[in-house]
């Protein structure tokens, strides 16, 4: 369990983790990046009450390094990743592990069900559980069981993780896909369940939400620099509305300048036409959620929210690679909107 920041969700993260029906032995490796909330001191405390919890530390705070320490630090031969922000169902390890064996797959996921605890988050949740909001990755909802590109969070064979090379430390969003391809490129299989169910507690404000979606969609530009096609077309979405915005606001303003050309102006309804056809989607999808007008109208601000920083960060990453791009909204835990 990579952990940063973290004191509001972890105690009853780990009591899911520990509170798991397994004949098998468990241990919890928990890696510690440089907290400032008072995660630190809870860590150790969990760590001292519980002789299978074991803290290892992780200075640079990167989520593909804090695994990989982990990884090494743990003594059995199946790794089962969890979340800081997730809780796992009692069961979810004895059926993961007789899926694994079932399907002879390397890795095995589920299904991430989100939830909120506020209006906004609650509304962010319902964002990640539709297709419109995530772009209908099969863990967001799918319903199918067989065989997937990539696995949430994820229960691995530490064989396989070993010979492929574990996770890569370069990239610090996307590991999981990248490290995903690399296991199916090894001739192995990504198994989804859908019988398999973890809890996601999502970004608590909407600064946080816009900077995890601006960060996850550079490392995706960076992901598509590296191995172009073998990405999803569905990653190309979010870039394209962001490219309609653009075309639709540039035109708008010329127009009430008086100085869009004559040859263009025909043609001006049909460049504002995508713009005006997601947004009525949006309201659409808002309206007739479940929850109260505060969600409801949360909803129609969390998903352009989540598709536009996305797809922004997705360009600048495409161009110019993603660099240093951290995500920030694991550096500090914002006052929670009402």
């Amino acid at each position: 369990m990579p952990v940063l920041n973290e004191r509001d969700y972890l105690e009853t993260a780990v009591t899911t983790v520990l509170a798991q029906e397994l004949d098998e032995p468990l241990e919890l490796i928990l890696a510690l990046g440089p907290s400032r909330d008072g995660t630190t001191e809870l860590a150790e405390r969990l760590a001292q009450g519980d002789d299978r919890v074991r803290v290892v530390m992780n200075p640079q705070a990167d989520i593909p390094v804090g695994l990989n320490l982990a990884i090494r630090a743990a003594r059995y031969a199946t790794i089962v990743r969890v979340d800081a922000h997730s809780e796992l169902d009692a069961a979810y390890t004895r059926d993961a592990l007789a899926t694994l064996a079932r399907v002879g797959a390397a890795n095995v996921g589920g299904v991430m069900r989100a939830d909120g605890r506020t209006p906004f988050q609650r509304a962010v949740a319902r964002a990640y559980n539709s297709p419109i909001g995530l772009g209908g990755g099969a863990y967001h909802g799918g319903a199918t069981e067989g065989e997937a590109e990539s696995a949430y969070l994820g229960v691995m064979r530490r064989a396989v993780l070993e010979e492929v090379g574990m996770f890569d430390e370069s990239i610090r969003r996307g590991e999981d896909w990248e490290l995903n391809l690399r296991i199916r490129a090894a001739g192995y299989r990504v198994w989804f369940d859908p019988s398999l169910a973890v809890t996601y507690w999502p970004r608590e404000s909407w600064p946080a939400l816009a900077r995890q979606f601006f960060a996850t969609g550079t490392w995706r530009g960076e992901l598509v620099r590296r191995f172009g096609r073998q990405n999803s077309l569905r990653f190309f979405a979010p870039p394209a509305l962001v490219a309609a915005t653009v075309v639709a606001l540039v035109t708008g303003v010329v127009q009430a300048a008086g100085v869009l050309p004559a040859w263009l102006a025909p043609w001006a309804p049909v460049l504002y036409a995508p713009l005006g056809l997601y947004a009525l989607v949006v309201l659409a999808v808002a309206v007739i959620s479940p929850g109260g007008i505060r969600e409801k109208a949360w909803l129609a601000a969390v998903i352009p929210t989540m598709h536009l920083s996305w797809g922004t960060g997705f360009i600048g990453g495409l161009l110019r690679g993603a660099s240093d791009t951290v995500d920030t909204s694991r550096l500090d835990r914002n006052t929670p909107l009402p």
